[in-house]
């Protein structure tokens, strides 16, 4: 047996060892790695569902074990985090550092289950590690960290850095001729923070067409609505007046986000209005605001599963 097999996270952090490919199987004893490019819509909508689910149980499963968490947002942006690093991502799990890799930074942060199960379910680290999520001295703490986590690009939480950081990378890549992308998550009460707009106008004035800023536009934020917050609308709009190219399209449809993720460039920076549910998945906690950080009791945890399954 391959000695590595058995490895934690905190054993391939710092000694620059290759991760292995995949490092466990997820409950349903399946190893997961990129979709093949060759398989029709239907096969990749199928697929990139089964995986969206293992996600979600995943995200159920440790934030009821950790007693805390933001599971609505997780499960909201699931299904954008299965469609990219399992069928658009150039990544590769044994080399994270690959200069030539694209970038990922999940700007909402707080949202750092889903991130983390979708990682181990790739092969960047045993899945068993999801275990320790928000324990004491886990390398999963409750916002990412990419001095800890292989897979993560920047350190995120407070809101409205993730853009800004992505700008500079797409800028990087342009710089150096290289034709990496970026691809951004962003919360929608998040774009409620100024450096959004400050970025996005950078963006577009530059004509970054590598970038790529994704929306998870459930509609709500932590206490209220997004509307009844601070009103957003009309989102596209917004962005279209700073010089981006914009697609408005069903953040649970997986052929959809691909299809959004993978359209020709016309010389600007995209935005994808993922128009999703928060919670989506678990009935009650569909599109609930108490749910931001709500935290499942155990019987609730079963539940949830058994709607999972």
């Amino acid at each position: 047996m391959d000695s590595r097999e058995n490895k934690s996270i905190y054993e391939y952090l710092f000694t620059g060892e290759p991760l292995p490919a995949t490092s466990g199987p997820p409950s349903n004893g399946a190893m997961l790695g990129p979709l093949p490019t060759t398989i029709d819509s239907d096969e990749r909508r199928d697929r990139l569902r089964r995986i969206a689910t293992e996600i979600r149980r995943s995200v159920v499963e440790m934030i009821g074990r950790a007693h805390a968490g933001h599971i609505g947002g997780d499960l909201s942006a699931t299904d954008t985090l299965a469609t990219l690093f399992f069928a658009v991502l150039r990544v590769d799990p044994q080399a994270p550092r690959d200069p030539k890799r694209d970038r990922f930074i999940l700007s909402k942060g707080h949202c750092a289950a889903a991130l983390y199960s979708t990682l181990a379910l790739r092969g960047f680290f045993p899945t068993q590690d999801l275990a320790t999520f928000m324990q004491p001295l886990s390398a999963l703490n409750g916002h990412p960290n990419r001095r800890k986590v292989p897979g993560v690009e920047a350190n995120t939480g407070p809101l409205g850095h993730g853009l800004p950081i992505g700008v500079g990378s797409a800028i990087a890549s342009k710089l150096s001729g290289a034709n990496w992308r970026t691809f951004v998550i962003l919360g929608d009460g998040e774009l409620q923070e100024g450096s959004n707009w400050e970025a996005a106008m950078c963006a577009g004035h530059r004509q970054l067409d590598t970038l790529t800023a994704i929306v998870d536009r459930n509609r709500l934020q932590q206490g209220a609505r997004t509307e009844d917050t601070n009103r957003l609308e009309p989102l596209a709009d917004k962005w279209r007046a700073f010089g981006w190219d914009v697609v408005e399209c069903d953040g649970h449809d997986h052929q959809a986000l691909f299809d959004a993720f993978t359209a020709p460039r016309s010389g600007k920076p995209v935005c994808v209005i993922a128009n999703s549910i928060k919670g989506k998945g678990v009935s009650f906690i569909e599109d609930r605001v108490e749910w931001h950080h709500k935290v499942p009791s155990p019987d609730q945890v079963k539940l949830a599963l058994k709607e999972l399954a």
